[in-house]
């Protein structure tokens, strides 16, 4: 199967995520999206964030009843920081026949090189990576002068209708008692809610 790989620490997950997963897997012709909540996200700060139960959860309300959509909670068991090449290498070492594609937006396909073992992210994943409609795709030299231009062939490209949700934003607002409503899906709300979450 061609396989979509969506991390993010999804704190809450929100219709943004959710229509960009869905833009990746029809323009891209995948066959099911793995969104995979982050255990320690390795370029934030892990204080503030929620727990890995509580993000499962409210990612498993906002996915329900898309056949395509697939949780998956493998970092939320690892000891560590979470790097996106463990990841793959464990989701490739259990599903060695499937072909995998790595959802990125585009700003972080042009640092891959910063990443932790860039190359065997390639070797292990096709990027997807997201850009908005009219905007210009980043610039890829540096990209390209460290892994040469043979690069680009690990590179697909989807649009991301512009959306301006972000969980940072929803955070606050929940936190200063505005509304989220068609922000995130109506049962993550509730789950917010009823678990007085980004109050403190």
């Amino acid at each position: 199967m061609r396989i979509g790989i969506f991390g993010g620490t999804f704190d809450p997950v929100h219709f943004g995520h959710l229509l960009l997963a869905e833009q990746c897997r029809e323009q891209c012709k995948l066959d099911e999206i793995w969104l995979i909540p982050a255990g320690s996200p390795p370029h934030k700060e892990s204080k503030g964030i929620s727990t890995g139960k509580q993000r499962r959860e409210m990612l498993e309300f906002a996915i329900a009843g898309h056949p395509a959509f697939i949780l998956k909670d493998l970092e939320l068991h690892r000891e560590g920081p979470s790097y996106t090449v463990e990841t793959l290498r464990q989701l490739k070492t259990s599903h060695p026949n499937d072909e995998f594609f790595l959802i990125v937006g585009a700003d972080s396909v042009r640092d891959l090189h910063t990443w932790r073992e860039p190359e065997e992210i390639l070797e292990l994943a096709t990027l997807i990576g997201v850009n908005r409609p009219n905007i210009s795709l980043p610039d890829l030299s540096e990209l390209t002068q460290k892994f040469g231009k043979i690069v680009l062939a690990k590179i697909i490209w989807a649009t991301m209708p512009g959306m301006d949700i972000s969980s940072t934003d929803i955070r606050k607002r929940v936190h200063e008692n505005e509304s989220v409503r068609f922000m995130t899906p109506r049962a993550v709300e509730v789950y917010i809610h009823n678990n007085r979450l980004y109050l403190d």
